[in-house]
This record gives C-alpha cells, structure tokens and sequence, in this order.
C-alpha cells in the first residue's frame, strides 16, 4: 500500500479560499449595486456590515432565508447568481473532500495502527533492515517513510515485504502524528542525511518520551557518529553504522578465531582506510590488541584519515603501526609495505576493503600468489556470485559489506 501525504504541506494555500473571497465579493457587489431580494427586500437599504452577514450566509444555507434576487441592475443581477450557486457549491465540495479524507482507506489504516514499526529511508539498509526482520517476524506490521521513493523501490516494499509506504516529510508534526507513533513498536531512522536523522529522533522523542531506547539512527558518517555520543538525544536512542556493524562482526567471528588459533602475534593489514578499514581497527584495538604484533595501513589518503581517527580514537600501543600513503594497485606501494613487515612469517591475515571490487579481487589474486600463507580477505558491497566463486577456487575470503550488516544485526532490533 502506498500513501502520498504531500497534502500535508501547510505552506499551499488551497484554491478554495480564493474562490471563496471572490464569490464573497461578487456577492457584496450584488447587494451594494441596488439588487433587491424576494424575502428580504430591505437588504438593499441596510448597512455595509449586514450586506456581508448576508453575503456569509450564502456558503451556510444559499439563498434560503433571503429569497432570490428579484429587481435591480442586470449586472448586479448575475453577479449575484454567480454567488448564489457557487457559495453552496463551494462548501458542498468542501464537506465532500473532508468525508471522503474521513473515509479514505489509506488514512483508516494509518488509524488503526498497533504495535508497528516505522522505519525512515527507502535505501539499501532498509532493505537489508527488512530482510531480517520478516525472517524473524513475518506479521508486525510496518510503515517505510521517505520524502522521495523509487517507482521500482515502492513496489519492491510493497510486494516483497508487505509493507505499507507513506510518501512524506518525517519532520513534519502532522505527519508524525498521523504515524500514530505513540503506539509504535519501534522506529527506525536509516534515511541519508545524518542531521535529519537526529532531528527526527529530538522531534519524536520530545512527542513520545515512550519511545526512548526504541529509536534506532543509522549515522553514516562515523566522525559525526562519534561527537554526536555524547549528546541527550544520542543517549535516549540507539546509533549505529552499517561499517561498524559489519567490522564488529568480522573481528568478533572471524579474525579473533583466526588469532587464537596461531603461534605468537600476528600481522594485520588493511589495505584500504576508509569507514570499513576504520572501523576494523578501532575493533581490533577494543578486542584484539594484545593478539597483534603490527598492523599496516594502505591508503591514498591515509596520513589525513589516521589524524581523523586519532581525533577520536585513543591509539592502544600494544601494537605496531606502520602507515603507507599511496594506491592499494601500485606495486611500489606493496614493495615499501614487504621492506617494514615480513609478509612470510606466520599467516598474516591481509583484508583489501576498499571501495573499488575490482581492485580488491585483483590484488587479492596477487598477494594470494605472492603469499600463500597469508589469511586474504576481498570486500564486495553486495554479495556477488562472481567474487564468491573467484574466492573458492583460489582460496580468498569474500566479505560482502550488506551480508556482514544483515548478520549482525541484533535480534531485539527486530523482535
């Protein structure tokens, strides 16, 4: 089902004030011009101020208790016909458009939400959201909010998921209060802009104080993630990141198992720091720091992005930490890397997790050859079938940023 509440918009006048005015003023030019009526011929002699009672009544009950015009100026005349068929007309249509909104199905099931979900942004993490939510919990009904929706991505929502889309602006009290969110389950804001996102949970919470700990915000940037923690709104709701989910996952069941199963400390490389790369090594620091001898660090802008984590991450020195600025491709890059970190010892576990797929598929192919004893892991945004056969057949680990998300999101999020 999808409901398009951009009537909401308070800033649109609607048409029919304007019309209003004008047949009040045809009717006001009717009765001043000499017009004499059949049930109150007085009215052609009375004041300004009962000319406009009259002229009032006209949208209340037409020409009823005045009678028709009878005599008078032709022009005065048909003025005032304009306004005795148009005032009613104008009020019936009115009353027509208010019962028929009443009785609109789409609003009646807005009403008798229960116990539902509302979930903000119509992008890839709502559907990664739903995915395990109707896994878990095929019935609870739920509301996708969004200011703008895909034609394809609606009717993905609606057939796949069975859910009810609502076409509007979050922050708009009307529209908050018409989700009927003082009886909701839980809400989700996993729209694009992270301001927004806080706006609206300060905008509900203040609404329905009900709903604090039931509010869920994804923060995409992680910078903004980290100084907003310390803030009430923060506090009252739950913030998380795709990337962080996904890298809490991958330390916690994958390379803590991996390090515990090798002799002595081991060699990390993360060839590619951006918010994936970033946020595996704030993991490996808060859970992995004494099973690590060095990490090494491979970006091209990586000078800049370690001062923006060292910013708001306290650095562990358990560990050593070598940095190299340059393209994860460029061979040189990958030569000053094996002159500082012996590569051989062990099973160095290597994760290429930069944006590009491609990059990271073909220079895990390379270090896989060059290195067979390391532990290569290549990052994909989706899954992809093309990757995951690649991997098998030449034993790399494919991680796929949505899979990672959808398997770590925590179960009293859906339940």
């Amino acid at each position: 089902m999808i409901v398009s509440l951009d009537y909401l918009d308070t800033s649109k006048i609607s048409w029919r004030w304007y019309a209003a005015i004008l047949l009040f003023v045809l009717a006001m030019i009717g009765l001043s011009s000499g017009v004499s009526l059949s049930e109150r011929p007085e009215v052609v002699t009375s004041s300004p101020l009962t000319k406009a009672y009259y002229s009032l009544g006209l949208f209340v009950v037409g020409g009823l208790d005045v009678g028709v015009p009878v005599e008078g100026p032709l022009l005065g005349r048909v003025v005032l016909w304009i306004a005795y068929f148009g005032a009613p007309l104008l009020t019936a249509s009115a009353l027509v458009e208010a019962v028929l909104r009443i009785l609109s199905p789409h609003r009646w099931h807005l009403r008798r939400l229960n116990g539902h979900i509302v979930i903000v942004g119509s992008g890839e993490m709502t559907i990664s959201y739903l995915r395990v939510l109707r896994t878990h919990n095929k019935l609870v009904p739920v509301i996708v909010v969004d200011s703008k929706v895909d034609p394809i991505r609606e009717l993905e929502l609606v057939e796949t998921f069975n859910v009810t889309v609502v076409v509007g602006d979050i922050t708009h009290d009307f529209l908050v209060k018409e989700l009927r969110l003082k009886r909701a389950k839980r809400v989700i804001l996993l729209g694009e802009d992270n301001f927004i996102a806080y706006e609206a949970a300060a905008k509900i919470l203040k609404l329905f104080p009900r709903l604090e700990s039931k509010i869920i915000v994804h923060c995409q940037n992680l910078r903004f993630l980290r100084a907003v923690q310390v803030t009430k709104i923060a506090k009252q709701s739950i913030s998380f990141n795709s990337y962080n989910l996904a890298a809490k996952g991958l330390v916690r069941d994958t390379l803590i198992h991996h390090f515990n199963k090798t002799a002595g400390k081991d060699t990390v490389i993360l060839a590619g720091f951006g918010l994936f790369g970033q946020t595996i090594l704030e993991e490996l620091q808060n859970k992995a720091s004494e099973q690590i001898d060095v990490v090494g660090l491979i970006d091209s802008d990586a000078n800049r992005r370690i001062q923006v984590v060292e910013e708001q991450q306290v650095y562990t020195s358990g560990y050593n930490r070598e940095i190299f600025q340059g393209d994860v491709a460029h061979p040189q890059v990958w030569r000053d890397l094996r002159d500082r970190i012996d590569l051989t010892r062990g099973e160095p576990v290597v994760i290429l997790g930069t944006g590009d797929s491609a990059v990271n598929l073909r220079t895990a192919l390379w270090i896989r050859q060059k290195h067979p004893n390391a532990l290569v892991f290549t990052r994909t945004h989706d899954i992809s079938e093309f990757a995951v056969e690649v991997g098998e057949e030449h034993d790399i680990h494919c991680i796929s940023i949505t899979q990672l998300v959808e398997e770590n999101i925590p179960l009293e999020w859906v339940g």
